[in-house]
């Protein structure tokens, strides 16, 4: 029976785009694994690895998650207590959070010390949202982000996450002013940008991802 990665669908995510750049990299790479797009707490539980996906606004894509029941529950005994890898991409990464400054003061998942605020360029000719590509700077090393340093990736946002530690920052960007482009701690890892639509450095990633041993 092939393990699968549970790519969860709480209404908001790149979720297609994801799905495909996952299933071609487990293909491709024959590592053994189902992508399975799903809403449903007990596949989760049954997952080898997971990947939570966002798109939109922070409180919107929190009250999505806790809106399924049972889903936080065991995402947090998949990942906290079992050591389940864990993937977040763009505002499912900033979810870890433990507070998003979006529109007001949001609790997160709390996983990763710190919050999520908006981006202030410190040169007023960026715009925001932060859009395009852009180089990666990786500062600790991880299996996930191997040979990615110096590499461009492609970002979409207008917010960032500011962990409290900054072990927990893997790898940054540079937009008018430093930005964490890639945090994690144990079996957890997130990107503010989007593999799944960053080409070939993208799939590279996400290969890497499915074939991580934490």
């Amino acid at each position: 029976m092939a393990a699968t990665v549970a790519l969860i669908d709480y209404g908001s995510g790149n979720l297609r785009s994801a799905e495909k750049a996952l299933a071609r990299v487990a293909a491709e790479e024959a590592t053994g694994h189902q992508i399975v797009v799903t809403a449903d707490p007990a596949q989760v539980e049954s997952a080898e690895r997971i990947v939570l996906p966002g798109v939109g606004a922070f409180a919107d894509c929190m009250r999505g998650v806790s809106a399924i029941p049972g889903m936080v529950a065991v995402l947090e005994d998949k990942v906290l207590k079992r050591g389940t890898p864990f993937l977040g991409i763009c505002v499912g990464m900033q979810l870890l959070a433990e507070f998003g400054r979006e529109h007001g003061d949001h609790k997160g998942l709390g996983w990763l010390p710190g919050d999520v605020v908006k981006i202030s360029p410190s040169d007023a000719a960026l715009k925001i949202p932060h859009m395009g590509w852009n180089t990666l700077s990786v500062r600790a090393q991880h299996p996930a982000t191997e040979g990615m340093n110096g590499t461009d990736v492609y970002f979409v946002h207008s917010y960032c996450i500011r962990p409290a530690n900054r072990a927990h920052v893997l790898a940054t960007t540079d937009y008018g002013g430093e930005i964490a482009a890639v945090v994690g701690r144990d079996n957890i890892i997130g990107t503010q940008f989007h593999p799944e639509k960053s080409q070939g450095i993208g799939l590279a990633f996400l290969q890497r991802f499915l074939k991580w041993r934490p």
